[in-house]
């Protein structure tokens, strides 16, 4: 499992509620096609909406990922990464799904880049794992960076009679 940036976390987990929302309870299909249709519609025609939720909410079911070692790697920071590397290791299933994201990143490279990793990180739960910060999981680390330390020690303390002097020649 490897580990990804904390916002491609949130990004995901906020995907995920955009898609349910959309789709409604009942789910309604139709209605959720129709919203997906009319936002690469206007990615397409160049219309950038600078979210990446957005973004990969329209994109998400029009992706195909390419190679999901490299996705992964790409997705351990948030911040910089390689869009052009990113956008080599995705296409898409319809030629307006291509030219909205095409449109996208001559626009906004790194939008781009965060919106297909996000989708891709939601299509591929089961592959990563988000780094715990929890204050739990710090004193776990904490504690168990301890117990190795007094391991350590522990051992070098055990033998000690090499301190003594063993000849008897009263120098203590």
């Amino acid at each position: 499992m490897k580990s990804i940036h904390p916002e491609f976390h949130y990004q995901t987990r906020e995907l995920g509620y955009q898609i349910s929302d959309t789709l409604g309870e009942p789910p309604d299909r139709k209605r959720y096609e129709r919203v997906i249709a009319s936002l690469i519609g206007e990615y397409a025609n160049g219309t950038v909406i600078d979210d990446v939720n957005m973004l990969s909410f329209a994109l998400v079911d029009h992706l195909v990922f390419g190679d999901a070692k490299g996705l992964l790697a790409e997705a351990r920071d948030y911040e910089e990464g390689d869009a052009a590397k990113v956008m080599k290791l995705v296409s898409t299933t319809t030629a307006t799904s291509g030219d909205a994201l095409a449109a996208v990143f001559a626009a906004d490279p790194e939008l781009a880049r965060k919106a297909v990793i996000t989708a891709f990180l939601f299509k591929n739960s089961k592959g990563w794992k988000e780094e715990d910060n929890s204050l739990a999981a710090l004193q776990e680390e904490e504690d168990k960076a301890n117990a190795d330390e007094d391991e350590d020690e522990s051992f070098h303390g055990e033998n000690i009679e090499h301190l003594f002097d063993t000849r008897g020649d009263g120098n203590d």
